[in-house]
Protein backbone atom coordinates (compact mmCIF):
# COMPACT_ATOMS: atom_id res chain seq x y z
CA UNK A 1 0.00 0.00 0.00
CA UNK A 2 2.80 2.18 0.56
CA UNK A 3 4.32 1.58 -2.79
CA UNK A 4 1.03 2.71 -4.34
CA UNK A 5 0.68 5.99 -2.19
CA UNK A 6 4.29 6.99 -3.07
CA UNK A 7 3.76 6.33 -7.10
CA UNK A 8 0.42 8.09 -6.84
CA UNK A 9 2.66 10.49 -4.99
CA UNK A 10 4.91 10.97 -7.66
CA UNK A 11 2.42 10.88 -10.69
CA UNK A 12 0.54 13.77 -8.86
CA UNK A 13 3.95 15.73 -8.88
CA UNK A 14 4.94 14.94 -12.34
CA UNK A 15 1.64 16.20 -13.53
CA UNK A 16 1.68 19.21 -11.49
CA UNK A 17 5.38 20.06 -12.86
CA UNK A 18 4.01 19.37 -16.39
CA UNK A 19 1.00 22.03 -15.91
CA UNK A 20 3.69 24.44 -14.27
CA UNK A 21 5.62 24.21 -17.11
CA UNK A 22 2.87 24.19 -19.75
CA UNK A 23 1.17 27.02 -18.47
CA UNK A 24 4.52 28.99 -18.16
CA UNK A 25 6.28 27.85 -20.62
CA UNK A 26 8.08 31.13 -21.60
CA UNK A 27 8.27 33.25 -18.17
CA UNK A 28 8.07 31.39 -14.76
CA UNK A 29 6.57 32.72 -12.25
CA UNK A 30 8.08 31.77 -8.96
CA UNK A 31 5.57 32.47 -6.82
CA UNK A 32 2.99 30.72 -9.07
CA UNK A 33 4.87 27.46 -7.88
CA UNK A 34 5.66 28.81 -4.68
CA UNK A 35 1.73 28.78 -4.26
CA UNK A 36 0.89 25.96 -6.29
CA UNK A 37 3.82 24.11 -3.47
CA UNK A 38 2.26 25.28 -0.36
CA UNK A 39 -1.10 23.95 -1.75
CA UNK A 40 -0.02 20.40 -2.19
CA UNK A 41 1.86 20.81 0.62
CA UNK A 42 -0.92 21.64 2.61
CA UNK A 43 -3.23 18.50 0.77
CA UNK A 44 -0.54 15.88 2.31
CA UNK A 45 -0.30 17.20 5.41
CA UNK A 46 -4.27 16.94 5.78
CA UNK A 47 -3.91 13.66 4.02
CA UNK A 48 -0.93 12.42 6.93
CA UNK A 49 -3.20 13.73 9.65
CA UNK A 50 -6.37 11.71 8.71
CA UNK A 51 -4.01 8.40 8.16
CA UNK A 52 -2.81 9.33 11.63
CA UNK A 53 -6.25 9.52 12.64
CA UNK A 54 -7.45 5.95 11.16
CA UNK A 55 -4.73 4.59 12.52
CA UNK A 56 -5.19 5.49 15.98
CA UNK A 57 -8.67 4.18 15.71
CA UNK A 58 -7.72 0.74 14.67
CA UNK A 59 -5.93 1.27 17.91
CA UNK A 60 -1.94 1.04 16.16
CA UNK A 61 -0.71 3.55 17.78
CA UNK A 62 2.80 3.29 16.52
CA UNK A 63 1.64 4.20 12.77
CA UNK A 64 -0.67 6.86 14.13
CA UNK A 65 2.24 8.32 15.76
CA UNK A 66 4.22 8.14 12.77
CA UNK A 67 1.94 9.85 9.74
CA UNK A 68 1.24 12.70 12.79
CA UNK A 69 4.70 13.25 12.79
CA UNK A 70 4.89 13.25 9.05
CA UNK A 71 2.22 15.68 9.04
CA UNK A 72 4.45 17.86 11.69
CA UNK A 73 7.22 17.63 9.32
CA UNK A 74 5.35 18.92 6.46
CA UNK A 75 3.98 22.10 8.43
CA UNK A 76 7.60 22.56 9.41
CA UNK A 77 8.29 22.67 5.57
CA UNK A 78 5.16 24.80 4.90
CA UNK A 79 6.29 27.44 7.04
CA UNK A 80 9.38 27.66 5.52
CA UNK A 81 8.39 27.52 2.35
CA UNK A 82 5.80 30.80 3.04
CA UNK A 83 8.81 32.42 4.75
CA UNK A 84 10.85 32.09 1.05
CA UNK A 85 10.98 35.49 0.00
CA UNK A 86 10.77 35.49 -4.46
CA UNK A 87 12.00 38.61 -5.71
CA UNK A 88 10.10 40.59 -8.44
CA UNK A 89 11.62 41.40 -11.87
CA UNK A 90 12.32 44.98 -12.52
CA UNK A 91 10.91 45.64 -16.08
CA UNK A 92 13.19 48.73 -16.40
CA UNK A 93 16.50 46.78 -16.06
CA UNK A 94 15.39 44.06 -18.51
CA UNK A 95 16.78 44.79 -22.22
CA UNK A 96 16.17 42.30 -24.89
CA UNK A 97 14.53 39.72 -22.73
CA UNK A 98 17.51 39.88 -20.32
CA UNK A 99 16.26 38.21 -17.00
CA UNK A 100 17.56 40.31 -14.46
CA UNK A 101 15.84 41.05 -10.92
CA UNK A 102 15.68 44.73 -9.38
CA UNK A 103 18.20 45.96 -6.14
CA UNK A 104 15.00 46.54 -4.05
CA UNK A 105 13.99 44.23 -1.14
CA UNK A 106 12.35 40.82 -2.45
CA UNK A 107 8.47 40.10 -1.49
CA UNK A 108 7.76 37.10 1.27
CA UNK A 109 4.80 35.46 -0.38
Amino acid sequence: MTQLHDLRLRLLVQQESENIANSQSTDLDLSVVQARCLCWLALLAEAHEDQASDAERRGDTEQAMGWFADSMRLRDVIQVVTTIEIPLPDSEDQEDGEDTFSGGPPLAA
